[in-house]
């Protein structure tokens, strides 16, 4: 039923002369929701909605108070219904922020659900970026100043849009200055709600958002917009929406939001449509050059809160092509001064003995800075030592390993610019944070012990690696991507085909003479190897597709058309892969059992097409059944299955396991099945066969396995872990063997960053420095 507030919303587009996908696009909101509000379906919006719907359809005052009112059921100028007092105030709702809710009527079901999600959501946020605050020494012994200043003009908007002013209205610059305890009240003053911090490499930006988002959540109340930091260079604007990118990575980063959502495809859907997400765009920079424009561009099809951060030279490019970020404000993060390191450098090192004063290791440093600035020595540091990056690693280098002296940063024979000293702390902070330490073994509970040359190959292979790849997020699953489409598939045919004719080997033993088997093995596996990596090639590498972690348990009811229809083409997929199987493997078996029986050559080879007719049906049976089921089973997980890449990781092999122990005695009974069902009517048409139950039980416990470890070892993002990062890239020497605790221990050691469920380097300048030193002519991998 048609409300007040639907007829008014309803005519007010109309005289805009907007559809309800403009409407929609222009405000940010769901074109779902713009169709509920003017149906009546939604009878209780949002005042934040109301808001956007408000600026989107350039209300003048009067018909903004007109809307607001109806939204929460009230007189124009006068309090709610159950608001005697006449102030618009009302105990059950705090602020304009929280959901409107009737006199009477308890809050709707969807309202609660994503309250509830949004509520788990903030706090696996805000763990994550607490942890990763530690690890990277933020607070020891305090943050580094980092300040702003305003921009020039010409890359902010009209501060009349960053007010949301109506027509006529004055337009003065807001007053953003602050520094980093102050972001969020700064961030508060811009009624638009969009902000973008520029600075260059190194100048804290990151570590700006990471403050941002937990001071936020900190004051945040139920109903707010929950920020989360999205590294956007990922992203593809031409490829997919924004809207949609942002809740395919909250999806990545947490699995349980794939779950169906109320009135959305999901739980990260909805929340994004619904405004419960703030983005934190880090990173503007790293899109690609070509992809920068169509980024702003979509961006500005949005009205979106948000916080973007950027390199200046790269946004102020974007710019000239097309326009600034819409009513968005700007601000440019200012370099260190000499005070500033003063004050920090001292306090992360031990003061010296003997003496009067408190002298530490960085006073000579401190003073040719502060005493001769113009120096050749002093002003090449003072010119490196202006960003918080370059600070952290000189005290990575010389304050946190005993015996580095400071003063070698002023060897002007050493280092003859601040290219060099820069290129100096990237180099020397890798071997600093691998160092030995005194006492310190492989079981002594600490850290592992790893070479640092070492260390510095691998990690450098990891740098590579992500620059082929064009991202800065290290994804387990993708570990396998740096390698050419056609040596993934033959690493993965090869892996699939050892595997494969091993089991063979070991299982048919029990049933047949060993020299029997090892050939049947081989053939088995060349087989297998051969069909699984066809497979691999059009299903994965030849359209260069990601297997990404699935995240799924168990469930059989409740399915989606989406999942029945995927199922069917799964099933259809089994059935021809099946079928060419077993005529391959059928008419090899047959020729097999022939030679060791010195049967002649033409009984030989209609024996072997005979089998090869009843192998076939009988494993097209098997498979596409099988398959099918896999599909109509997969269900979310819960949203706090993964907090990071490892968890996630182990998730994921749970999950394969799991479906390792479906498809096993599935594949395997309809296989053993299938053999009994064919076997009975074929010897009218074939003439006699040969057979038994235990023929048939071997058939199908050697299938059950050996299909089940070829499907997850091509299929399956666990599958392609352990095909790549457990397997080739430890044997030609790229990787460690121990992947996983090498790139705990990286984060740890603070080289690698969580973002999510992903691993980023630390700094983009540290990744690019060792990727350059990984290609460089001459490297070689350090002896074991």
């Amino acid at each position: 039923m048609t409300s007040e507030f639907s007829a008014l919303l309803r005519r007010l587009r109309h005289a805009a002369g907007m559809t309800q996908e403009a409407l929609a696009e222009r405000a940010g909101v769901g074109v779902r929701t713009i169709r509920g509000l003017e149906t009546g379906e939604r009878a209780d919006p949002r005042v934040t909605t109301v808001r956007l719907l408000a600026d989107a359809l350039r209300l003048r005052p009067q018909e903004r108070e007109e809307l607001l009112a109806a939204a929460v059921h009230r007189p124009v100028g006068g309090g709610r219904p159950e608001d005697p007092s006449g102030d618009g105030s009302r105990p059950d709702v705090p602020d304009d922020r929280a959901e409107p809710i009737e006199a009477g009527r308890p809050a709707s079901a969807l309202h609660d659900t994503l309250a509830d999600t949004s509520e788990q959501l903030a706090q696996a946020v805000a763990t994550r970026w607490r942890r990763e605050e530690e690890q990277r020494q933020v607070h020891d012994p305090y943050p580094l100043p980092v300040r702003w200043r305003p921009v020039a003009e010409e890359l902010t908007d009209h501060w009349a849009n960053i007010r949301r002013l109506p027509a006529g209205g004055t337009h003065g610059p807001l007053d953003l200055s602050g520094q980093l305890d102050e972001i969020v009240g700064v961030y508060g003053r811009i009624p638009s709600g969009r902000l973008v911090v520029l600075g260059r490499s190194g100048s804290g930006k990151t570590v700006l958002a990471v403050r941002f988002v937990l001071d936020h959540l900190r004051s945040r109340g139920r109903t707010e917009a929950v920020p989360v930091i999205f590294s956007i260079g990922s992203w593809d604007p031409t490829a997919v929406t924004f809207r949609d990118w942002l809740a395919a990575q909250l999806t990545r980063d947490h699995p349980g939001l794939a779950a169906p959502g109320p009135g959305g495809p999901s739980l990260a859907a909805a929340l994004v449509e619904t405004g419960r997400v703030l983005p934190v765009l880090d990173g503007f920079d790293e899109i690609a050059d070509g992809l920068r424009r169509p980024a702003l561009e979509a961006l500005n099809a949005t009205t979106l809160p948000l916080l973007l951060t950027s390199r200046p030279a790269e946004y102020a490019a974007a710019v000239a092509e097309t326009d600034v970020l819409t009513s968005a404000a700007a601000v440019e993060l200012t370099d260190l001064t000499v005070s500033d390191l003063a004050d920090y450098l001292p306090r992360t090192t031990r003061k010296a003995r003997g003496g009067a004063l408190p002298a530490t290791a960085w006073d000579p440093v401190l003073s040719e800075l502060r005493e001769q600035p113009l120096s050749a020595a002093g002003a090449h540091l003072a010119a490196v030592l202006t960003t918080p990056l370059m600070v952290t690693l000189a005290r990575a280098v010389y304050s946190d390993t005993p015996g580095n002296d400071p003063a070698a940063l002023l060897d002007t024979q050493r280092f003859h610019g601040p290219e060099q000293l820069e290129d100096h702390l990237l180099d020397n902070f890798t071997t600093t944070v691998y160092r030995a330490l005194p006492g310190h073994g492989q079981g002594s509970g600490g850290r592992r012990t790893v070479d640092p040359e070492r260390a510095k190959y691998w990690l450098g292979y990891l740098a590579h690696h992500l620059t082929r790849l064009d991202t800065p997020n290290l994804e387990w699953w993708r570990l396998g991507h740096g390698l050419h489409r056609t040596t993934r598939t033959w690493v993965t045919a090869l892996v699939i085909s050892l595997c494969i004719g091993l089991v063979d080997c070991v299982v048919g033993t029990l049933f047949d003479p060993l020299r029997f088997q090892l050939a049947d093995g081989l053939a088995v596996g060349s087989l297998a190897g051969l069909l699984f990596g066809v497979a691999y090639w059009f299903m994965v590498a030849a359209k260069d597709t990601v297997v990404a972690p699935s995240g799924v348990r168990m469930k059989i009811f409740g399915r989606e058309g989406k999942t029945r229809r995927k199922s069917l083409r799964r099933l259809a997929v089994g059935l021809l892969c099946g079928l060419v199987f077993g005529v391959g493997y059928g008419f090899v078996h047959g020729v097999l059992n022939g030679v060791l029986a010195h049967i002649d050559v033409p009984t030989m080879l209609a024996a072997g097409l005979g089998d090869g007719i009843i192998y076939g049906l009988v494993f097209a049976l098997g498979a596409g059944p099988t398959l099918g089921l896999l599909t109509l089973f997969e269900s979310p997980l819960d949203i706090r299955s993964a907090v990071n890449p490892i968890s996630l990781l182990r998730t994921n092999c749970r999950t394969v396991a799991t479906q390792l122990l479906l498809w096993a005695p599935a594949f395997g009974l309809l296989v053993g099945l299938a053999f009994v069902v064919v076997i009975r009517p074929l010897p009218a048409l074939l003439g006699p066969l040969v057979w038994s139950l235990a023929t048939a039980l071997k058939l199908g416990v050697i299938s059950g396995l050996g299909g089940a470890l070829g499907y997850a070892l091509s299929l399956t993002a666990w599958g392609q872990w352990a095909v790549f990062s457990r397997f080739w890239l430890p044997l030609t020497g790229r990787l460690p063997w121990a992947v996983v605790p090498f790139l705990e221990d990286a984060y740890r050691r603070g080289v690698l960053r969580q973002a999510g469920a992903v691993y980023q380097f630390r700094h983009a300048r540290l990744q690019h420095h060792l990727a350059r030193a990984y290609r460089s002519p001459g490297v070689r991998q350090p002896p074991t």
